[in-house]
């Protein structure tokens, strides 16, 4: 069973024009769900892309980084919206198609030289991932790689990532939409 076909597509969300890329249907089906960790967990137990912690951004990316970080035997960091963390926080401010908003991740959460894998569900326009990696690097981290269940390359995230030096992996891609 391919990830790809348990992943519900909802049109017009949020806006017209859009072709929404639905994982709550695959992460619902135990099986899916079990074909994403293992596939993921497969790639970094070989330790061809060597890392010290995951970083997972919200929401969805803390469901797969959190089991990850069980299957692989790795720490487990979050990345939160503004105001959700009660420690001392770093911010990174990104824009968005109307407006900016504000991730932060707390201030200990990395040592200097640590290398993080980041994960998140989606790699649409890069926006959130890219601000990801600056929130990372400020506080010490190294990107070693950047993980996703779906890829959508034609919005442009994927180019915009590659063209700052970050290595990314998906599971799956959809084209042209």
């Amino acid at each position: 069973m391919p990830v790809k076909s348990l992943i519900r597509t909802i049109p017009d969300y949020p806006k017209k024009g859009i072709m929404f890329r639905d994982i709550t249907t695959l992460i619902k089906d135990p099986v899916g769900f079990r074909l994403v960790i293992d596939n993921i967990t497969q790639r970094y137990l070989s330790q061809e892309v060597p890392f010290d912690t995951i970083v997972g951004i919200e929401a969805r990316g803390f469901i797969i980084g959190g089991a990850l970080s069980y299957t692989l035997g790795k720490g487990f960091v979050p990345i939160r919206k503004a105001g959700k963390l009660p420690g001392a926080v770093e911010g990174q401010e990104y824009a968005l198609e109307y407006g900016t908003d504000t991730i932060e991740m707390h201030l200990d959460a990395l040592s200097k030289g640590e290398r993080v894998l980041v994960i998140d569900d989606l790699l649409a326009t890069g926006g959130t991932a890219l601000a990801a990696a600056a929130l990372i690097e400020k506080l010490g981290g190294v990107i070693a790689e950047m993980a996703f269940i779906v890829n959508l390359p034609d919005v442009g995230g994927e180019a915009k990532l590659k063209e700052k030096g970050y290595k990314i992996f998906s599971l799956t891609e959809f084209e042209g939409e």
